[in-house]
């Protein structure tokens, strides 16, 4: 019997222990466990402590997980939670993502200052965003803006949007709303033009391979049509590349049965770009994911690639 407090790890950022609180109250609710007997145990990533770079130019998605990680495999940690999108599709040996909270919604939201919504800004204005796939997707649009690099926190990125440094940002409205801020957007841009990265919107729990303790207390609360539509997205995006220097994206839906995929990659200026759908049993999710990476891939040619180096 557990006599001492789950620990659970996560980054100090506002949205990332709301999603700690979320999943430890999860866990509450399925277990009848009192609040405390979980721990949340906040963590410095390099990703946090170095927001004058891109990611790209950093080296990639790890930044943000690799000190937990850490503290997870040497049994400092019972589990850690993630924002899947941020997760490495190769993990650290000995560590597998083990469960998945219920999806939220996986729309990018615009924030605009001087328009409402991306199609009406002037000519020349300036967008601020950290992400390849939303800048790419951005010049595809709209070649006429402007699109810098932009990094920190949620808070900090709305502070620099009203003090007039941007024109607009773009944002996770999952992320948006798990803040209490879904009143913020000014346009939530549609799927089909602007789709969200892979994994965008899922909350993703890491634990360690062979803990069934741990494991079997996460099964509880582990949504499974999320687990089955994650897995093929980070497939498709393991097939293609999968760090921060690409511009992917990729959603998956799952209804249990059936799963349907669709994918795109783009170069970095948005000029180029491709597009594939697939469907399969959900059981089948990685197969999925790894079958549309290798299509599009081969579809792409080796020259489409040239520009992601």
């Amino acid at each position: 019997m557990q006599t001492k407090p789950f620990r659970i790890g996560t980054r100090g950022s506002t949205l990332a222990l709301a999603q700690a609180h979320e999943t430890r109250d999860r866990l509450m609710a399925a277990h009848g466990l009192p609040g405390d007997m979980f721990e949340i145990v906040v963590l410095s990533t390099a990703g946090d402590r170095i927001t004058d770079r891109s990611l790209s130019e950093l080296g990639g998605k790890g930044l943000f997980t690799q000190e937990i990680e850490d503290q997870l495999a040497s049994g400092d940690l019972d589990f850690a939670v993630h924002s899947s999108k941020d997760m490495p599709t190769k993990l650290p040996d000995g560590l597998f993502l083990s469960a998945y909270l219920p999806r939220e919604d996986v729309r990018d939201a615009f924030i605009g200052r001087t328009a409402g919504k991306l199609m009406n800004l002037p000519d020349g204005a300036t967008i601020g965003s950290s992400s390849l796939r939303r800048q790419a997707l951005i010049r595809r649009l709209r070649p006429d803006i402007n699109v810098i690099t932009y990094r920190g926190l949620v808070e900090t990125r709305l502070r620099k949007l009203a003090e007039g440094q941007v024109d607009a940002t773009l944002l996770a409205f999952a992320g948006l709303k798990r803040l209490g801020k879904q009143d913020v957007p000014t346009e939530l841009l549609d799927e089909a033009e602007f789709p969200p990265a892979p994994a965008q919107g899922a909350i993703c729990v890491e634990s360690r391979i062979g803990d069934d303790r741990i494991n079997s207390l996460l099964e509880t609360i582990n949504d499974i049509r999320t687990h089955e539509a994650v897995t093929c997205e980070r497939s498709f995006l393991s097939t293609l590349d999968g760090s921060c220097r690409t511009p992917i994206a990729g959603h998956a839906v799952s209804d249990g049965t059936t799963l349907r995929f669709f994918g795109m990659i783009l170069t970095p200026d948005g000029s180029r770009y491709h597009r594939i759908s697939a469907e399969g049993k959900a059981s089948d999710a990685a197969a999925i994911g790894e079958k549309a990476g290798a299509e599009i891939r081969a579809a792409a040619g080796a020259d489409f690639f040239a520009s992601w180096t």
